[in-house]
């Protein structure tokens, strides 16, 4: 340990190749053997491609301002991440049923764990409040669903180094790799500026940070030193982390005093096929639509788009300017009806009225333009390939499921798509 020491304070005259290689003959001292409790830096001895790919990264550090020190002191004993390469090329085709991820992300242990955050971090939530005018059940909701309020960044089984896991995104990530090195370049920035030093720089394995997972160009733009101590920490400061979070939403479009949306109950017979169609909550009244609660829409002149996330036999919601904040900082549908509604139940409300059609596997987007395009092809007639599960698209898959002898659901559904694939 001591040669590598002094291998390091030597480290600007040398090569990061000769320097890394250094570390791999005394035994990577850095890297997988660490006990300090953080993520390791390698699983083994350090590829020759990955560390002429680090070198390469230099110059284009070098003009955005980062020292051969900090550069050097970035890529000690990192190594590639296998883990990082195997999730970064394993794309599933559909994600889990939206019932499934709302279920884990507002449940009722995460949900007491948020209400008591309220409790314990009140007087810097009214700060924050004050500040950036984010409400702050949806600040906490987003703490929680990002990192289980801070508790996942302490298990190194689930965090990655940030700098390892983008290094090796940019080396071979594929269709990640542009993105990896640009968000690699962001990381060595951020370490100039001496607001956390590489090793306790933790995240996940796509590079997101801290507490409430930042990419590292958005901590870039938005991260904010709330505690006053100098430093944009938003891996060990709540303050900095909350706060983080709300200036994001608040440059994202918050609309301070307004909600993200409402569950609604659709009149018998609504031409669902208006699903993503935007006008006020006063003209989705005139058309039937009213709150699942039956209470009155508050600000009728708000505009509204109708949201119908598991199709039209499941809840129905009207979200409005701050749900398409939320996707702003994740740019999911569920990822942001899951802030909402969690920060919902932080402030007491109830779960949703309407129970999910469970029992089937829904499809995105693309699996519905594709279920439209294989049920034309074989001769049902559907005007047009949308994406959106209208009355034509619900009709023809009743009959395509009636004359299969299938149950008559009218669910666009993973399981008919391959039914459909399989001729």
């Amino acid at each position: 340990m001591t040669n590598v020491l002094r291998i390091a304070r030597g480290a600007t005259a040398l090569t990061l190749a000769a320097f890394l290689g250094a570390c791999a003959i005394l035994g990577n001292d850095f890297g997988a053997g660490d006990r300090s409790g953080l993520p390791p830096l390698a699983d083994g001895p350090i590829p020759p491609a990955f560390t002429a790919f680090v070198e390469s990264q230099w110059p284009a550090a070098e003009a955005r301002g980062v020292s051969r020190s900090t550069f050097n002191a970035a890529f000690r004993g990192v190594g590639p991440d296998s883990d990082v390469l195997a999730k970064a090329t394993r794309q599933p085709e559909f994600s889990r049923a939206i019932w499934d991820y709302l279920d884990d992300m507002a449940a009722e242990s995460r949900i007491a764990t948020g209400r008591d955050m309220l409790v314990r971090h009140r007087a810097l939530l009214d700060r924050i409040e004050a500040t950036y005018g984010v409400d702050r059940e949806v600040v906490v909701a987003i703490w929680g669903m990002e990192s289980s309020y801070g508790a996942i960044l302490r298990d190194p089984t689930k965090v990655k180094n940030v700098v390892r896991a983008l290094a090796t995104l940019g080396w071979r990530g594929g269709s990640r790799a542009a993105y990896g090195r640009q968000q690699l370049n962001a990381v060595l920035r951020i370490l100039e500026h001496h607001d956390v030093d590489a090793r306790h720089m933790t995240g996940s394995w796509a590079g997101a940070m801290g507490q409430t997972q930042f990419i590292p160009t958005t901590y870039l733009a938005y991260a904010v030193d709330f505690d006053g101590d100098g430093k944009r920490n938003i891996w060990t400061s709540v303050p900095d982390a909350l706060a983080s979070t709300a200036n994001y939403l608040r440059k994202s479009g918050w609309q301070p005093g307004a909600t993200w949306g409402y569950e609604v109950a659709l009149p018998s017979g609504f031409d669902t096929s208006m699903e993503g169609r935007s006008a006020t909550l006063a003209d989705w009244t005139a058309r039937g639509i009213a709150r699942a609660s039956g209470a009155a829409f508050p600000r009728p002149g708000d505009q509204a788009t109708l949201l119908l996330p598991a199709g039209p036999g499941g809840p129905a919601f009207l979200t409005l300017r701050n749900f398409q904040a939320i996707k702003r900082y994740n740019n999911a549908m569920a990822y942001a009806l899951g802030v909402g509604h969690l920060a919902d139940r932080l402030a007491g409300g109830a779960p949703f009225i309407t129970p999910w059609p469970r029992g089937y596997t829904p499809l995105d987007e693309a699996g519905r333009f594709e279920l439209q395009t294989r049920l034309k092809a074989i001769g049902f007639p559907l005007e047009k390939i949308d994406g959106k599960v209208g009355p034509q698209t619900i009709a023809a898959i009743r009959a395509y499921q009636a004359q299969r002898g299938l149950a008559v659901t009218g669910n666009a559904s993973l399981e008919l798509l391959t039914l459909l694939r399989g001729g």
